[in-house]
């Protein structure tokens, strides 16, 4: 039997209004960033770094990692947010009926830049490859009926079967976005800089207190 699970009531309008508490969490990430590329250029205005090599340790991996599940969830919140009508906050919810645009665009923009940072740090045609891989492995998980399962026992075991589709689907996806990455990697290296990752900070860690504690916009209007 097929699982049936409702994106909407139980994904979509929660992650919407959680748009206020998404603004916070990018104002910390970016901070992190900020602290990080500070490191490891060295300097705090210092436009470009010596080398584009890096050492992956366990900090960066857990960095990038967030980065990319908070920038995913962020561009969700803000498309629920605009798509729904859904109010970022409880506090705004109080005294606005419906969504702030402002904060909605705010959550799609940085979002997706909060989730092309990584490739500053990781070739980002490998990260696309393990994202889809890993999107398909999942989805294939929870629709397949139990009795295809079944079948697929007799032959094979399941999870065997996932690990090669994983593999394929992430080597043919990496191949193929190896050719697409070039504006990605600048987008990346331009947001990079730690005083733009500060101002990205400040920005959101502002926009995300008035939301949640007062109920307001910084933009006052929409």
């Amino acid at each position: 039997m097929i699982f049936v699970w409702d994106f909407k009531d139980n994904l979509l309008i929660p992650l919407g209004e959680l748009g206020g508490f998404f603004m916070l969490l990018l104002g910390v990430i970016w901070l992190l960033y900020a602290v990080y590329e500070t490191k490891r250029r060295k300097s705090f205005k210092k436009r470009k770094t010596e080398s584009w090599d890096f050492d992956m340790t366990k900090f960066l991996k857990g960095l990038t990692y967030i980065g990319f599940i908070v920038g995913l969830l962020c561009i969700i919140a803000g498309v629920s947010g605009l798509m729904f009508d859904i109010p970022p906050s409880i506090a705004y919810a109080n005294l606005e009926d419906g969504r702030n645009l402002f904060t909605s665009i705010l959550l799609i923009v940085f979002g997706i830049l909060t989730f092309v940072k990584p490739a500053n740090d990781l070739p980002l045609a490998s990260i696309v490859g393990m994202l889809a891989a890993t999107l398909v492995v999942v989805l294939l998980a929870l629709l397949i009926p139990q009795t295809v399962v079944d079948l697929i026992a007799v032959f094979i075991n399941p999870k065997i079967l996932l690990a090669i589709i994983f593999i394929i689907i992430f080597a043919l996806i990496a191949l193929t976005a190896k050719f697409y990455t070039a504006g990605f990697m600048a987008i990346s290296k331009a947001i990079s800089w730690p005083p733009l990752a500060v101002i990205f900070a400040l920005f959101c860690l502002v926009q995300g207190f008035l939301l949640v504690v007062i109920g307001v916009s910084i933009s006052g209007v929409f």
